[in-house]
């Protein structure tokens, strides 16, 4: 149901009635999530649809039916992967009240259906299987796929997003193949929850390309295509089959990467960014969110963007992904030339600092963060303290997965040089964190401005309590998406995402506190997407890249044009088709 309020935009694009057309009955709409509602049937609905006799004869509201499904939920005890599997469940049988569950307690189960626990069920995806959803795609038959698509989703103008990953790096746990497609629902379920993307306007697809998963290789029971990964002209052909033929039958659906490799990646955003409206989460999203972090921080530190030195351990898609987005947003800013914004930036890996000289063995990402070699003679690149004490810098980022490589000795080294140091240890889950904030705090006297990659709680300190923000994408990915999808827009250029990230910042609490978070808290977030959409709405009409021809031009109604498009999970009145 759309968003209730006494708004004049009753006429927009995306409006939901109050009531649906169901085709079914009996047993086969109680089969169906999407129109089933369960023990909240109406008694003209268990009428017109024949389902008297089929269900238990009293008739519960939602709040009612939420209240029994949180505490079946909690009767799973500290098993989270037996969580993630009732939620599963529970969404195969009434989508409503999953998504009207999650929203209830959005925080606490945010980690059950998404990173960290739904790795665990990713990488089980063969041995628990049960019932598919979204579209699997096969690398050796790209005859099929307008075929395969078309079967599952009918071809029309109603797909908002389509989620695509090939599963070659999956939430840090590496290669999953076709057990992607689990990251690709979650995702979706995401856009849902955080800004209220209709789910069954959505389009999960996994690319099944082959796995180096040694494991999967020798699993009878692996449900994908089981031989190592193609590479070179075939997989390019591949993706680029996909896409012309997503376009072809879903005109106005923004594609959305997912979890492709390191070497994958950059280049197919790099190829497409130009082309269509598109987004790589692991390269955007992570990019931009800790952006608005960095963002937040620099206005406590009373620091500006264009004078800041950045440090990242860390270099694969994620690090090099950050880099770009600061780097755009310093040359933005400044307006100076990419090339010289890129002097701000020193990325470290597990040779050691970039340097040119490293040449063949730099990605494709990398090779515009590696430094001049002429520049180190005689310095010491494979020691992250003596980096640190030669950058001197203000921002440190970890993307590395190496557990508490941010020792003691590197943190006082950078906080000798910058009263406020920006230090983000983001790899997760929380074992592989670079410090634990705890230290982080402790080292620099409190003074420390922390985001991390996974939740932890707050922090006291010399009697006072600091909020740790947690880098969640899912702060900024679903209202960059939502304002693409309500726009149109014909590309998600840098202007726009830099608009986003800053629309984000503007919402964290550490603006009116320097101890709270340099980002809003994850129960917040639909209420931040819409800022975020709005933002990007904005953005999208400077650039002359919008396509819808309804939007408002005052900021108040525009906001409230948005909410009016909002799927929300309540129940809606069936009507017989």
């Amino acid at each position: 149901m759309a968003h209730k309020s006494s708004s004049k935009h009753d006429d927009v694009p995306l409006k939901f009635e109050d009531s649906m057309r169901c085709p079914l009955k009996g047993v086969e709409l109680l089969a169906t999530p999407h129109f089933n509602k369960g023990s909240a049937h109406t008694k003209e609905e268990r009428e017109t649809f024949e389902l008297t006799g089929l269900l238990p004869s009293r008739i519960q509201t939602i709040d009612e039916q939420t209240q029994r499904a949180y505490a079946q939920y909690s009767s799973c005890g500290d098993d989270d992967l037996a969580k993630n599997s009732f939620m599963t469940s529970l969404k195969e049988q009434n989508e409503v009240l999953y998504y009207r569950l999650i929203q209830d307690h959005l925080k606490e189960m945010l980690s059950i259906i998404y990173t960290p626990t739904e790795g665990a069920a990713i990488s089980n995806y063969s041995r628990q299987f049960r019932r598919s959803e979204g579209c699997f795609l096969n690398i050796d038959e790209q005859d099929e796929i307008a075929k395969n698509l078309s079967q599952a989703k009918a071809p029309s103008d109603d797909i908002d997003v389509i989620v695509v990953s090939d599963g070659e790096q999956i939430l840090g746990i590496g290669d999953q193949g076709v057990g992607a497609i689990l990251i690709s629902v979650a995702k979706l379920a995401i856009y849902t929850l955080c800004a209220g993307i209709h789910p069954d306007r959505t389009l999960p697809v996994v690319l099944d390309c082959g796995t180096n998963n040694e494991k999967f290789l020798k699993d009878d029971l692996y449900l994908g295509r089981r031989s190592t990964r193609v590479r070179g002209q075939k997989y390019d052909d591949f993706v680029d089959k996909f896409i012309a033929i997503a376009q072809e039958q879903y005109p106005k659906a923004y594609i959305h990467f997912e979890d492709f490799g390191i070497s994958n990646a950059r280049r197919i955003l790099d190829k497409y960014t130009s082309k269509i409206a598109c987004f790589n989460d692991d390269v955007q999203g992570t990019g931009c969110v800790t952006l608005a972090a960095i963002y937040a921080g620099l206005e406590v530190a009373k620091l500006s963007l264009k004078d800041v030195r950045v440090l990242i351990v860390g270099a694969g898609t994620a690090g090099t992904g950050i880099a770009d987005q600061i780097a755009d947003a310093v040359a933005l800013e400044s307006k100076l030339p990419k090339e010289k914004a890129l002097e701000h930036f020193w990325c470290f890996d597990k040779s050691g600092l970039l340097l040119d000289s490293m040449k063949d063995d730099l990605t494709h990402a990398q090779h515009q963060y590696a430094r001049k070699e002429s520049e180190w003679k005689g310095k010491d690149t494979k020691d992250l303290a003596s980096v640190v004490r030669e950058v001197k810098p203000h921002i440190l980022i970890g993307c590395s997965t190496k557990p508490k490589i941010f020792t003691e000795q590197v943190v006082k080294e950078m906080a000798k040089h910058t009263d406020r140091p920006l230090i983000f240890p983001l790899s997760n889950p929380t074992k592989l964190h670079e410090a634990a904030p705890v230290d982080l705090i402790n080292w620099t006297d409190g003074k420390a401005l922390i985001s991390t990659g996974s939740p932890f709680d707050p922090i006291e300190h010399d009697g006072e309590t600091h909020v740790i923000a947690e880098c969640n994408n899912s702060m900024i990915y679903p209202g960059i998406g939502l304002g693409a999808i309500l726009s149109r827009t014909k590309l998600i250029s840098t202007p726009l995402l830099v608009a986003a990230t800053q629309a984000l910042a503007s919402q964290a609490p550490s603006r009116r506190d320097d101890k709270k978070g340099l980002l809003p808290d994850v129960t917040d977030a639909r209420r931040v997407s819409v800022k975020v959409a709005a933002a990007v709405i904005r953005k999208a009409q400077d650039e002359g890249l919008t396509q819808e021809q309804s939007i408002p031009k005052n900021n108040e109604d525009l906001e409230d044009w948005i909410k009016q498009q909002m799927w929300n999970a309540e129940y809606r009145t069936l009507k017989k088709a």
